[in-house]
């Protein structure tokens, strides 16, 4: 019943759904979102939200049974950048000004399927590997953070977008969709009240909950 219960794009609660939300947004940067199998299907998946909100983004479900993942090529006019913590990866902010458009390949799992898909993968293991820099904490309250200083995948994508481009409107357009999912999600859980949840609630959902208190229900 649940899942019959979600959108099938965003993976919300159907009351719930964020899909007329989406910002469309077209950075020069090509962003390669690299999915653990295991996260591709979870509702508190950032990842898959940011490429939904990117134009010329895509999505490779790495790892699956069966499966044989097809990582998105580099075309010869382009640069390819892995974001990983690499013992020589450097500043993304160096590629601020690179004369090519970048495909940014971000690895969306734990840190340890990352290394796992960098290892795995040739085309990746090539690539030169950068990071953020400490800029701010997430802002992700949805999962536990087993790092210090990790982000949600979204608002990675978001924070390197700004400095590889320089505006600061790519990484404000999708924050501000995250944070609309994050207090849904947190409001059906009964971990916010309904004048705490960013942009306001759907009145679908107010009358799925008609007592007007936080949602009972597990996302």
């Amino acid at each position: 019943r649940d899942n019959l219960d979600r959108c099938s794009a965003c993976r919300m609660h159907a009351t719930l759904c964020i899909c007329e939300l989406l910002p469309a947004l077209t950075p020069r940067t090509r962003v390669a979102l690299l999915v653990h199998h295991r996260e591709a299907s979870k509702p508190t998946n950032t990842g898959q939200l940011a490429a939904r909100c990117l134009a010329r983004s895509s999505v490779t479900v790495i790892g699956a049974r069966d499966q044989v993942a097809v990582i998105p090529a580099v075309e010869p006019h382009e640069q390819g950048l892995l974001l990983y913590p690499a013992d020589d990866a450097v500043s993304i902010a160096e590629y601020a000004d690179s004369e090519k458009p970048i495909v940014l390949f971000v690895p969306d799992g734990s840190w340890r399927q990352a290394h796992k898909m960098r290892r795995r993968q040739p085309s990746l293991a090539a690539l030169p590997c950068v990071i953020l820099p400490e800029l701010a904490t997430t802002t992700y309250r949805l999962r536990s953070e087993p790092q210090e200083g990790g982000l949600a995948t979204l608002e990675a994508i978001a924070r390197a977008l700004r400095l590889l481009e320089g505006d600061p409107a790519l990484e404000t357009a999708l924050l501000d969709v995250f944070q609309i999912m994050v207090d849904r999600t947190l409001w059906l859980r009964g971990q916010l009240g309904d004048a705490q949840v960013t942009g306001g609630l759907p009145e679908a959902a107010r009358l799925a909950n008609p007592r007007g208190t936080p949602g009972r229900h597990r996302s």
